[in-house]
């Protein structure tokens, strides 16, 4: 087993300690410093930290490659170096004094956006699967039970909870990120999914809030309204907040927000939030028609190459916002997928070609920890950087994975995890469907493998 607390110390010293770090955080499988100076860490020593599967530089913040673990050393470094995420609050008031850009306000958009949905992964993952069991087990494949068995009734239930109630989670996770109290970021969730309100949008009803007309729109399994109505919530909170004597506070803050906020909720907030999913759903269904199999093909091929540069969160999010609001991933919105089974053809083709021994365990060592953890940086950052060619399958690999899943139209029902599990995902449609998805995964994979294990490498590059 792994030392984290060792991991930890060495990352803490290698980064120039507790003094030079702003502000540490981290993501699925990277801790991410915000630094004094940059300079400091030395990249080719923090590589040969055995834990560290990588680093990259992003403008404003080093990050470091862990792996699924690095939530393990993340806690150790925050006990070690006593640093850790700061609050929005503090954040707020240091982003203040910095010079805002279309970059730095595009940047905390997304960040914002992600932070809401990051903590998600779990649940979509439990609730993904619940839904798989049913698409394999249930009558659409091996008819175990029927649709009218309690068992299948059952992970219908799991499965809605999970994408139904998104609204209040998602509202959770904004408060937190926003600096206001968790429960009221849920609070206002529920308003959007009150059943009698629920119930006035599906008959047409009209409505209106202290006499201002509301448009009325079923909420449920959507992201984005919830967003914006929990931030519009969060200045007026923090504004009354301030100037709330402190013996009324506990009560009348939260009361007075509430009834402040609501009318800007429901008559603009939570419906623009719609428009904005609406439309993202509309361009993407646009570019996919316009561009067809191509468009997907590129997309794939080129996504490993935005996830580098952290460019990725510009389409992720959209696409999972669409996903949500309608339950299934066509065309660009998959694209993703297939170009990190030709990641894993990469690390395969890497780990069968090289003949150095410790870079051909390593090189499997990748290929393992992506197809059975999830985690692509070792071969991204560990192979393909130190091989430039490498790149290149894995933009092929990813091309003709994505063009195959765009001219057999196949569309994902469920969000797995990213290793081998993800074939799960094309269950909940066809048979047809499900074969296609496989194949184009394989054929990211095999391409990727492929194309590396004999144009990977240079001779002079093997020699060594």
């Amino acid at each position: 087993m792994a030392d984290y607390k060792q991991i930890a110390k060495r990352v803490l010293e290698a980064v120039g300690g507790s003094e030079n770090i702003e502000m540490v955080t981290h993501c699925m499988t990277r801790l991410r410093f915000n630094l004094k100076d940059d300079a400091i860490p030395n990249d080719d020593a923090i590589r040969a930290i055995d834990g560290v599967a990588g680093v990259a530089r992003n403008p404003g913040q080093y990050q470091i490659i862990i792996g699924t673990q690095v939530s393990k050393v993340y806690k150790e470094l925050c006990e070690i170096g006593n640093v850790g995420n700061k609050s929005a609050a503090q954040e707020h008031k240091e982003d203040k004094k910095k010079k805002m850009t279309a970059k730095s306000v595009g940047n905390a958009v997304l960040n914002y956006m992600a932070g809401c949905m990051t903590p998600m992964i779990p649940v979509l993952l439990a609730a993904g699967l619940c839904r798989t069991l049913n698409s394999v087990l249930g009558p659409d494949m091996l008819g175990l039970y029927g649709m009218e068995s309690n068992l299948y009734i059952l992970f219908d239930f799991l499965f809605d909870a999970g994408l139904y109630f998104m609204p209040i989670l998602v509202g959770f996770n904004a408060a937190k990120i926003l600096d206001i109290n968790q429960m009221l970021g849920a609070f206002i969730g529920c308003i959007l999914l009150v059943p009698d309100f629920a119930a006035l949008a599906e008959a047409g009803n009209s409505f209106t809030v202290f006499g201002i007309p509301c448009t009325l729109t079923a909420y449920g399994q959507t992201v984005i309204p919830v967003m914006i109505s929990v931030w519009v919530f969060s200045l007026i909170y923090k504004i009354i907040q301030k100037i709330m004597p402190d013996l009324l506070t506990t009560i009348f803050t939260p009361f007075l927000s509430v009834i402040i906020s609501i009318p800007f909720i429901l008559c603009f907030c939570a419906p623009l939030g719609t428009m904005i999913g609406n439309e993202i759903g509309a361009g993407l269904a646009a570019f996919g028609q316009t561009t067809g199999f191509f468009g997907i093909a590129i997309i794939s091929a080129l996504w490993e190459f935005l996830v580098m540069t952290g460019m990725h969160l510009a389409l992720m999010m959209p696409m999972m916002a669409s996903y949500f609001e309608t339950g299934v991933m066509t065309g660009p919105a998959q694209a993703g997928g297939f170009a990190t089974w030709a990641c894993f053809g990469v690390a395969l083709g890497a780990a069968l070609r090289l003949k150095n021994k410790k870079e051909k365990t390593s090189a499997f060592g990748a290929f393992v920890s992506g197809i059975v953890g999830t985690v692509t940086e070792p071969t991204l950052y560990g192979i393909c950087f130190k091989y430039r060619r490498c790149f290149i399958g894995l933009f092929i690999g990813g091309f003709l994975g994505g063009a195959y899943a765009g001219i057999t139209n196949v569309c994902t029902y469920v969000l797995s995890s990213g290793n081998f599990l993800s074939l799960l995902g094309y269950t909940g449609g066809t048979t047809a469907n499900l074969i296609n998805g496989v194949i184009a995964c394989l054929l990211s994979m095999v391409s990727a493998a492929v194309f590396t294990f004999i144009f990977g490498f240079s001779k002079e590059e093997l020699k060594k």
